[in-house]
């Protein structure tokens, strides 16, 4: 496994890092779901990524329950907020900021988060007020760093913007990139370059369909996740069309001697503005073969063939 530091923070991550989206805490077994968190760390995973609203709370307690058995230092740890909780709870206010966190350490077992997340823009709050209760959570210890998810180029611009003003500065940004979906290299990707602000990508694997398991015209595996009551709603759709084009990506992989994930997972890794790509395994052995890309290069040749059979 190798390490990269993230944006202009202290933290040294794995370059693949174990999300929690839809897996723990809901769709995998209790006891498949620590298996996977086991082999993460025996794989040199060192970076742990979760949110208040996966599974309302359900994967941050089970995270709490397998982490702490562990020393607090052999782990980085991530969580988010801004989606529901409940009715009334929701978005970056200054009283959601306090409120949430608070519940997260909870939750997590621990005093302190390394990195918390808006998860998305909330234009109900003020970004000062929020930019504000973040740099209070940080003044108090409860988190080491501050990061977003989707935020838009202006967004985040306007939350530059603040930092001569004393607003705490953000380190990550954690937006969907792979393959698949590639709007962030335009602007989203020099802009937090210029500011210190390191890529944490999510669903690099495009939700699976970039390891080649689905196939067009039929149903989807058993055991994928495409497949599962619990986690298969919130999975994306693909046409059969691009599911055609990945499937032409095999015999590249199959030169190179890797699989499609680490093919698709070594591809988002070539940039030097994304430091970890988050990767959501259900099974201890995805998990392994995932952690195998860190370190894999790919050359031209193999660049320019992906890009052919992509289209």
């Amino acid at each position: 496994m190798r390490y990269r530091h993230l944006g202009s923070s202290s933290l040294h991550v794995s370059e693949i890092a174990l999300g929690s989206w839809l897996t723990y805490g809901a769709g995998v077994p209790h006891e498949r779901a620590v298996a996977c968190v086991d082999a993460a760390f025996e794989a040199g995973i060192n970076f742990i990524d979760t949110a208040n609203v996966y599974a309302r709370g359900a994967a941050e307690e089970l995270l709490g329950e397998v982490l702490a058995s562990r020393a607090r230092e052999s782990y980085v740890l991530a969580t988010k907020l801004y989606f529901p909780m409940s009715p009334s709870d929701r978005g970056l206010s200054r009283a959601q900021v306090h409120k949430q966190l608070d519940a997260s350490l909870a939750r997590l077992r621990t005093d302190y988060v390394d990195l918390y997340q808006c998860h998305r823009y909330d234009d109900s709050t003020p970004l000062e007020e929020t930019m504000s209760a973040l740099n209070e959570a940080v003044e108090a210890g409860k988190t080491r760093y501050v990061g977003f998810s989707e935020w838009t180029p202006a967004q985040l611009s306007a939350a530059l913007d603040l930092a001569p003003q004393g607003a705490v500065r953000f380190v990550s940004s954690q937006p969907q990139y792979s393959l698949l979906h590639r709007r962030p290299e335009s602007e989203v990707f020099p802009l937090c370059a210029a500011n210190g602000i390191g890529q944490i990508v999510w669903s690099p694997l495009a939700q699976g369909v970039l390891t080649g398991k689905y196939r067009a015209g039929q149903h989807p595996p058993a055991e994928s996740r495409m497949a599962s009551e619990e986690m298969g709603w919130a999975m994306g759709r693909y046409s059969d069309d691009v599911v055609e084009r990945v499937q032409r990506l095999e015999p590249i992989a199959a030169r190179l001697g890797i699989t499609m994930a680490q093919l698709a997972l070594s591809w988002v890794l070539r940039r030097p503005e994304v430091t970890s790509a988050i990767v959501g395994a259900t099974r201890p052995e995805q998990v392994r073969e995932n952690a195998a890309a860190s370190g894999i290069q790919l050359d031209e040749q193999a660049l320019a063939e992906i890009d052919e059979a992509l289209g």
